[in-house]
């Protein structure tokens, strides 16, 4: 598997985590965790992982790709108004793709925020306003790229939008401060990699692992990080 930006991070802290739990396995809490993109990959690699995830057709699949995964899963039906799992014991907690579609964001980081033990820490990964204002642009959706850029939430109202919000940089920094985490890193993913056609790879040898490690050297630069189709905040629970 290429490198990625967001990957690179979970395993990092995965390791530090079954470390500092004397070899095993770290547990993971991944709140709107879907079809278990996430949770089947981290359980595969040893991970104790919980989802809670509010549609059973989500979790039915999930259900049966971990079956075919030959890993085991904790599946729970449930949102972040009633996690249905102990507070403070997760030393990763997953919120990918989960804070633009929640009712209350604030609430929801909250919640996540008292789902980690101290010390342990919280993966936020959001869609980002300022690329889907570009997205839109060059895909000749002009107004749509206007409506975006003049609401602060980042919604296209009164449409078919599924998102509810977006995010911008300082909205997110901010958002996880006030759920009193301590932010230790906020990178893009997708920067450049939403935007290359994809006979460009299938026809240049070596061209997709360029593109890769593109991505990892561009993932904390700004203005590019600042673009990216989505942002990415890895955030601590402060010890006590």
């Amino acid at each position: 598997m290429r490198p990625d930006a967001v990957q690179r991070v979970l395993d990092a802290e995965l390791a530090a985590a079954r470390e500092r739990r004397g070899g095993e396995p770290p547990r993971v809490l991944d709140v709107g965790g879907g079809s278990g993109v996430w949770a089947v990959r981290l359980a595969a690699a040893g991970c104790a992982v919980t989802v809670v995830e509010p549609s059973p057709n989500a979790l039915a699949t999930l259900n049966t790709r971990a079956r075919e995964a030959g890993v085991t899963i904790n599946a729970v039906q449930g949102d972040t108004d009633s996690l249905g799992v102990p507070a403070g014991e997760a030393d990763l907690v997953l919120a990918h793709g989960l804070l633009e579609v929640v009712d209350d964001a604030p609430a929801a980081l909250a919640s996540l925020a008292a789902a980690v033990a101290p010390g342990g820490a919280v993966s936020v990964l959001v869609a980002n306003r300022f690329a889907a204002i570009l997205h839109r642009a060059i895909a000749g959706r002009i107004v749509d790229a206007r409506r975006l850029l003049d609401d602060d939430a980042g919604q296209l109202a009164g449409t078919r939008d599924p998102l509810q919000r977006r995010f911008d940089v300082p909205g997110l920094e901010k958002l996880v401060l006030e759920a009193g985490l301590s932010v230790e890193l906020l990178q893009g993913h997708g920067i450049v990699s939403d935007l290359v056609p994809g006979v460009v790879l299938d026809t240049n040898p070596g061209a997709a692992d360029a593109l890769a490690e593109l991505e990892l050297a561009a993932a904390t630069r700004s203005p590019l990080r600042d673009v990216a189709a989505r942002l990415h905040v890895f955030a601590r629970r402060t010890a006590v």
